[in-house]
């Protein structure tokens, strides 16, 4: 095959050239090797540095895949008790009182999701590393961040509510601690160890629309802060990471399991368009949705109230009856946060909560074998356009 260097092309011949490859969205479009994470869509498995999620998630830790995603390795017993000491410790889950006040002067309908942007971009301001892109200094802001998340998430939470931050708890997990920050009360064990499963399930996702935004910022050689929140932006989207909130308003719609069935096939006759279903990549159900939908039973059952999980399954049934197509992670996680007394609109900042080990990992990558991103557009306009003054228009 012979190739053309395309600085000999006309503007329309390279244009022409670059509509054969075309893909709206990016979609089956190699852009780079990584070796954080794979998605085999056709089997349904999702691997981190090799490893099963469905084994991470039976037998790990969220701390430990946090060390694995970053290091590449599953830490030794002296290295996970090192890592889990500085990521647990109050001076590094803490917020700054300044950022604090920050969030005090915030109108109280400032949605999460806006506070959790906005608080992550402020928090590099206070970073003494922040001016520092080196990997050693990108693991500690990563540390920095993964642990202030969880607390800048339920601070925002207290606040908006007229009550008083807690303060975090050192001997506590960050899947328990976040939930005692959030309530005041120590979570019980099968709702700390829901959480621990959901944030390992959600920590990566190989190049979805958040981690290339990350990577996409951090190939201009910007710094942690800078990626996360551009992360953050993208994963606000209802098509993103806003789509488990959109799963729990179709559930508070239909209220009780035995209208569900109705209701769902009517929403397919009027091509209403249903969250929670479908994936990009996977030919098969997410394999992270069956995990949820345990564990969101689970915690249904012990509260007293399973109408959620019901309502779910029914919709899952006609759905895979009717449209052949498979629940993904979002379907469940929901019914799981509300078994555990989190808001809807919280949903998402706790997804970005657990992704952002992910996107450190992306960064760490990105930066560690650098070349800026910056695809081509099929160009669709004009291109002999005569300019008229502005006194003849």
């Amino acid at each position: 095959m012979i190739q053309t260097n395309r600085f000999d092309l006309t503007p329309r011949e390279e244009i022409d050239a670059m509509s054969t490859v075309n893909k709206a969205g990016l979609e089956d479009v190699v852009v780079s090797t990584s070796d954080i994470c794979f998605i085999d869509g056709r089997e349904g498995r999702l691997i981190y540095r090799g490893y099963d999620v469905d084994d991470l998630a039976a037998q790990s830790t969220f701390e430990e895949v946090v060390y694995l995603l970053w290091y590449g390795a599953l830490p030794t017993k002296k290295e996970y008790d090192a890592f889990y000491k500085t990521l647990s410790a109050t001076a590094t889950r803490k917020l700054p009182p300044k950022l604090v006040a920050l969030l005090r002067g915030l109108p109280k309908k400032t949605t999460p999701m806006e506070v959790l942007r906005t608080g992550v971009s402020a928090l590099s301001a206070f970073d003494p590393d922040d001016p520092d892109n080196s990997r050693e200094a990108e693991i500690r802001k990563a540390m920095r961040l993964t642990a202030q998340m969880p607390t800048l998430v339920a601070a925002w939470e207290r606040i908006r509510r007229g009550k008083a931050p807690i303060a975090p708890n050192p001997k506590l997990n960050l899947a328990a601690n976040f939930l005692y920050m959030m309530s005041g009360k120590k979570p019980t064990e099968l709702a700390a160890k829901t959480f621990d499963v959901a944030l390992i399930l959600h920590a990566d996702h190989e190049f979805n629309a958040s981690t290339f935004a990350a990577r996409v910022t951090a190939a201009t050689l910007s710094d942690m802060y800078s990626a996360i929140t551009s992360a953050i932006g993208a994963l606000k989207g209802p098509l993103h990471g806003g789509a488990n909130e959109q799963v729990m308003i179709m559930v508070d719609k239909i209220k009780d399991p035995a209208k569900a069935e109705a209701w769902i096939r009517k929403a397919i006759a009027d091509k209403a368009r249903i969250m929670g279903f479908g994936h990009r990549v996977y030919r098969v159900e997410d394999p992270r949705a069956k995990h949820l939908r345990r564990l969101a039973a689970e915690l249904g059952r012990q509260a007293g109230d399973e109408s959620k999980v019901k309502i779910l399954n029914t919709v899952a049934r006609v759905m895979t009856e009717e449209k052949h197509i498979y629940p993904n992670v979002d379907l469940y996680s929901g019914a799981g946060y509300a078994a555990m007394g989190i808001p809807t609109d919280q949903f998402t900042p706790i997804f970005a909560m657990s992704r952002v080990a992910g996107w450190a990992a992306h960064v760490l990558e990105q930066h560690g074998n650098n070349r800026l991103i910056r695809p081509r557009a099929e160009y669709t306009g004009a291109t002999r356009a005569t300019y008229v003054p502005i006194s003849q228009r």
